[in-house]
This record gives structure tokens, sequence and C-alpha cells, in this order.
């Protein structure tokens, strides 16, 4: 409002400003209500945006936990095949001292014998004595002389001369060159080193003149040649493959000492024989199921309770005037009150999980395993308790660990197959039969489609990167369709503009108050002068 200074009341007597004052608390009830209505709105959005997170780290948080997602060096996060698994199967090595294993889904129960034979190695160059240090530079304009083939030149700067630390610097700044150099001042000493092993990976040196004069001073050696001060220029040094036999299969090589053989991961840390047991870990299993039931009945829980919270129609949100009467505690629980029933009934959030809950009951033909209906895998519904909305998940421990001993596959399949999209061809005639996903996989679908339906209602709040990790193009439609506006943002902004409205017309209804009493302080003033002046002539 705008405020002006007003001096009342001189010739009547009258507090006409209390009186105006008075008046317009009156006006002001008007600006009051539609006040309440926007910040019931904003309320009902803040709930709204509340769940939409909760959804949203739900599906992270159990992403994560069953590893169907990975994270990137960036923080992206990257999809990971059921099939993928590592926490299935549990592998063992016989000796942990030639190498340690891990196994995912893939990997059949059994025993394999493993010999070891040769570890994959790159190629190392040290220098056989101390060099010298940078002296060995001293005095040089330009150095230049060729590694695998990328040429490192090297040139003197000003007054300063060239160092070993522009050396390395020159080699590790080359893409591609397959080493790295570095130099250790303390022992005096300088050391190459290919990036890979295996027998592709190289290290040949080849240098004229004052790039020769350069290499030969390094004294490099592999321990062989190169010693007693022997040049290595022009010499290539290999590096070598790791080799094995896998349970009868011989002569399986590998440029690294991490191999993979069906589903087996073996990291070679040296030479000898061993044994590897593989077997379903029932327990590591059933852990990770139950862990996702836990967190998916603690969301059931939540949209339960917001689906049938009361709704206290006496508690309205506070106006200012309200709220300076009051003590900040009877504020919050006044507020408390207000703010419950805010999303009782919501046809989005019963949509949402009546379909997930239907969802979760639909018959799986088309897969693969021994299960079709997540009855068999010993989930099902809680039974009816009064006072309870239902859906909460219950596992038969006995049942589920059965199953996953019984048939591991299956029970992956029929929790993580991932959804398989109908596919047309351009004519519209279908080419590829669409096949519905596992049961995880179709919670998740349900609640990615609630999530757009909510964010389409109340806007993303300050979670949009949030949203797009659950999904990358989950914001595509609200962006393109709503112009990222949403339904209630509409109603809050419909709302800010009738207050803005009903102020102007408070101000000019308060103006006019001052006008008609300013009129009538006038009109007393005369009447007092015109009695004023009869007093005079009667007197006279």
């Amino acid at each position: 409002m705008y405020n002006t200074m007003r001096i009342t009341g001189l010739a009547s007597g009258i507090d006409t400003e209390e009186m105006i004052q008075n008046l317009m608390k009156a006006e002001r009830v008007k600006v009051d209500r539609v006040e309440q209505d926007r910040q019931t709105v904003l309320w009902r959005q803040e709930a709204y945006n509340s769940l939409n997170k909760d959804f949203a780290n739900f599906i992270l948080n159990t992403r994560k936990m069953f590893g169907l997602t990975t994270v990137s060096r960036t923080g992206s996060f990257l999809p990971n095949s059921y099939q993928n698994l590592n926490w299935i199967k549990k592998a063992t090595s016989s000796n942990e001292s030639v190498a340690t294993v891990s196994s995912t889904g893939k990997a059949l129960d059994g025993t394999y014998k493993v010999k070891v034979t040769q570890l994959a190695e790159g190629v190392s160059l040290a220098s056989g004595d101390k060099i010298g240090g940078s002296e060995i530079l001293t005095g040089k304009e330009s150095i230049s002389f060729t590694i695998n083939g990328k040429v490192v030149t090297v040139n003197k700067t000003g007054d300063k001369d060239i160092t070993m630390s522009d050396v390395v610097k020159a080699i590790n700044s080359i893409e591609d060159i397959g080493v790295r150099a570095s130099y250790d001042a303390g022992i005096d000493r300088f050391f190459l080193q290919t990036t890979g092993t295996g027998k592709d990976v190289k290290i040949e040196i080849t240098a004229d003149d004052v790039g020769a004069d350069f290499i030969n001073a390094l004294k490099l050696t592999d321990g062989e040649r190169g010693k007693n001060g022997s040049s290595i220029i022009g010499e290539e040094f290999l590096g070598k493959d790791a080799e094995i036999s896998f349970n009868g299969a011989d002569n399986i090589s590998s440029s690294t000492n991490r191999i993979t053989i069906n589903g087996i991961t073996m990291d070679l840390t040296g030479i000898g024989d061993f044994t590897i047991n593989v077997a379903t870990d029932v327990d590591a299993v059933y852990e990770k199921i139950e862990q996702f039931v836990n967190e998916y009945n603690e969301l059931v829980d939540k949209t339960n309770r917001l689906l049938g919270e009361k709704v206290y129609r006496d508690y309205q949100p506070l106006t200012s005037e309200q709220k300076k009467a009051m003590e900040k505690e009877d504020i919050e629980l006044w507020e408390e009150k207000a703010k419950s029933g805010l999303l009782r009934n919501d046809d989005i959030i019963g949509r949402t999980m009546l379909s997930v809950r239907q969802d979760l009951y639909k018959k799986s033909d088309e897969f693969d395993g021994s299960f079709k209906l997540i009855t068999e895998i010993g989930i099902s519904t809680e039974k009816y308790a009064r006072g309870s909305a239902g859906g909460k998940l219950v596992i038969d421990e006995e049942k589920l660990k059965e199953a996953i001993a019984r048939d591991p596959d299956g029970v992956m399949e029929f929790l993580f197959k991932e959804n398989v999209p109908e596919k047309k061809d351009d004519n519209g005639n279908i080419i590829q039969e669409g096949e519905m996903g596992g049961i995880v996989t179709r919670v998740y679908d349900n609640l990615m489609t609630g999530m757009e339906e909510i964010i389409k209602k109340s806007g993303t709040g300050d979670n949009a990167d949030l949203y797009r990790n659950v999904k990358s193009n989950i914001l595509l439609e609200f962006v393109t369709e709503y112009s990222s506006i949403s339904l209630l943002d509409k109603d809050v902004l419909q709302y800010s503009r009738r207050i803005d409205d009903l102020n102007d017309m408070l101000f000019r209804k308060e103006n006019s108050y001052y006008a008609k009493f300013a009129a009538m302080e006038r009109a007393i003033s005369r009447m007092n002068q015109q009695s004023m002046w009869l007093m005079q002539q009667f007197s006279g």
C-alpha cells in the first residue's frame, strides 16, 4: 500500500484516521481471502514437489543399490544391464596371490581350474646409473628425438637452459605416444613406462646428433639391453600378453591382467595355479530385494498418508495481521493443520500408485525363466488391516530364497528385464512386438509417468537436474508444450494479479474515504465560522 501523511479531525474532533482504518479492515478482507487462496496453492505446489523428489530419490537410490546405474567420471548416470550385476553370483579364488576373482549373473555355478603361465607386461626403461641431472642439457639450444614414431622437440627459451622437467613435459604432452616419462631428482634417474600392457605396446627411440647424445646420456636400460652404457637407440622393446589355461582351454591370451570369461573376471597378480568356485549368493540377492521392498513400502506409506490426510477447513492460511498477534510456535502448529489434506484423494497420485500396484500383478508369459507372477517368488501384498490404505509388499523369506537358489537367472529376469519397445516400419506395420519389463522396471516406469504428470501440474521446483538423472528427457514435454510453466504456476500468477488489482482498489477506496471526511471537516469548519459570526452579531 501507499503511505501518505495526513492530519485529520481538526475541525470535528473526531478520530477520522481510526474510523477510516476500521472501514479499510472490512475492505481488506477481500485481499486477505485471495492471498490465503494463493498461499494454499503455493503449499500444494510444495507438497507435490516434495513427493516428486521422493519418487526421484527412490528410483535413483534403488537403481544405485542394485547396480543398475553407474556414475561416469563426469558425474552422469549410465545404465547397466541386470545381466552384468556382480552381486548375484559369489566367486572365490583358492589362491589370491595368483588372482582375485568376481562374477556377474552370467556365470554358471561350478568349479573352474586356471593356470597362469605369463602375466601381461608393459615396457619399462630406466636410467641404469645417475645421469647428472639437467647438466646433460646445459648449453643445448634444442634437442629432438622420436618415441614410437612421435617427434619430441624441446627448445631453449630465453636465457634459461633446457631442464629435465622440460623434457618430461614435452613427452607427456604428446597424444597417442603410448608412454609416460618421469624424472626423480632425488635419485637422479629418468624413467619411461608404457601406458598399457600386452604384446602390442612398445618403446622404440630413434635420434640423431644432439638428440642421440641426450638419449645416450640417459643410460636407459630394461635390465638387459642398454646395460654397461650400450645405446638403446633403434632398439624395439615390446610388452607381453598374459597367458592362461581355463578349465582345459589352453593358450588363452590377453593384453591386460584382467580377463573375463563366461561372466567370471580374473585379476591376475602372479604365476601359478588356482581354482575358482562360483555359486549363487542367495543371501546377497535376498538382501537387495528386501531393501528394495522396504524402501518401496516407505513410499507407499507416504502416498497413502497424503491421500488420506484429514482436511481442517477451519484452519486457513494466516494473514500478516494474524501472525503479528501470535507466537512462533502457535503459528507453526496452525500452519501444520492448514497444510493438512492438501493432496487428499489427489487424482494424479492415486492413479500413479494404482498403476504401480496393477503392474506388479500382471502375468509375464513372455519371460524365459520359471516365474510369471510375483507371488511365485514369495512376494505379495499385506493382508487387510483396518485403517490401512494397503499396497505394501510382504516377503515370504523361505519362498523367496528357495526361488533364488532354484532359478537365479529367472528371478533376475522377472525383476529387472528391460522393456522391449514395439517397432514399426515406415508403413506402420509391426516388425517387432513390444515386451513388458520386469517387476522393478515396471515400478520405475509407472513412477516416472506419474512424475511427468506432477511436473506438468506443479513444475520442477529446484529439482530439474535430479529429475533429468532419473530420465534424461523427462522434462521434454513440459518444456516444449508447457513452456516450463505448470498449471499451478498459472494459478499463482492469476492470484498475484488479482491481489495487485485489489490493492489498487483499496488505495483508491482509502483516498475516497479521506476525501469524504476532509469534505466533512471543511463543512464543519464553515459551520463553526458561521456560528461564531452569528454569536458576534447577537452579542453586539
